[in-house]
């Protein structure tokens, strides 16, 4: 018998935390492997009608916090495109069926965000399919940790930075024309474009990036009537970090550890703030901000 809503532990205490089991896959990791499952579905959650009728094109839809984005959008309304790996379909069909059990649509955008043409390959399938866009949400990102910035290559670096940074630009760049008053792109940013990261110094300054690329197009964007936000999660139990080149599986089950709330964040702590900055009702005075969902951790004033 489920108890009641007065007897169960508050969410802050119970999200798993590690140690999880020991564990790796090979980048970029599909969800359905982790153990334990990412918490995505948000049974704590209630949706308000907050974009009801939107268009969200979802970078990195398949899993983790895409997945958990695009599942609350279709809970408040909205209907979904969804880019990913191709290698990742299995994972991207998980997050389609979750999104049409709510009677949503959601279409599938396998692509590879590296290459210059799939951002307006992505925003032109959208189109094709819904008539419009009103929602982009750039998440999809790249991760490897190094011992050192002399173990950093040139391919490497150039990997993270198309992936984390080029393809948001692309993107943004696409979407515009389509893009009317009351529009919103949302970024995925992280603690580590604001504290940095020891080992991660490509990935943390295409995050950082990230956040000044955000703010900028918030001043250019604000009188088109379209806002730009990014969302800076600390460590999340997505396929990201146990699929990290640079991280042994034993450091994998402690995943999340050495931040103040001692675990990582599960997708549908960070899906909230993304419908929050989506939602002209509830972020229409919000542009340029970076918003901190990390853990405990604190930056800035």
């Amino acid at each position: 018998m489920r108890k009641p809503s007065s007897a169960r532990k508050p969410q802050i205490s119970a999200e798993p935390k590690p140690p999880f089991p020991v564990q790796h896959q090979s980048a970029p990791g599909l969800e359905s492997k982790l153990k334990p499952a990412p918490q995505w579905h948000g049974k704590r959650y209630r949706a308000a009608g907050k974009l009801t009728d939107k268009v969200a094109l979802i970078t990195g839809g398949d899993s983790g916090i895409g997945r958990a984005v695009a599942f609350f959008y279709a809970r408040e309304g909205a209907d979904i495109a969804i880019s990913y790996l191709p290698v990742e379909q299995s994972d991207a069909v998980v997050t389609k069926q979750s999104v049409e059990a709510l009677g949503r649509a959601c279409i599938l955008l396998p692509a590879n965000l590296t290459r210059p043409e799939a951002a307006d390959h992505l925003v032109k399938e959208t189109i094709k399919a819904y008539g419009k866009l009103d929602i982009l949400v750039s998440n999809a990102a790249h991760q490897s940790h190094k011992p050192s910035i002399e173990k950093l290559t040139d391919a490497e670096l150039a990997l993270t930075f198309e992936t984390n940074v080029y393809a948001y630009a692309r993107l943004v760049r696409a979407a515009l024309p389509h893009l009317k008053p009351g529009a919103a792109i949302i970024a995925t940013s992280s603690v580590t474009g604001i504290l940095g990261t020891e080992g991660l110094p490509d990935y943390s300054s295409t995050k950082g990036a990230i956040n000044a690329l955000t703010k900028t197009l918030a001043m250019d964007l604000v009188a088109r009537g379209i806002r730009v936000n990014a969302v800076a999660p600390g460590p999340v139990w997505t396929p990201l970090n146990p699929s990290d080149a640079g991280k042994t599986a034993k450091e994998v089950a402690q995943f999340g550890k050495s931040v103040p709330m001692k675990r990582p964040a599960q997708p549908e702590e960070l899906a909230p703030a993304y419908v929050f900055l989506a939602s002209d009702g509830d972020a229409s005075y919000i542009t340029g901000t970076v918003l901190q969902v990390m853990g405990g951790e604190t930056a800035g004033g």
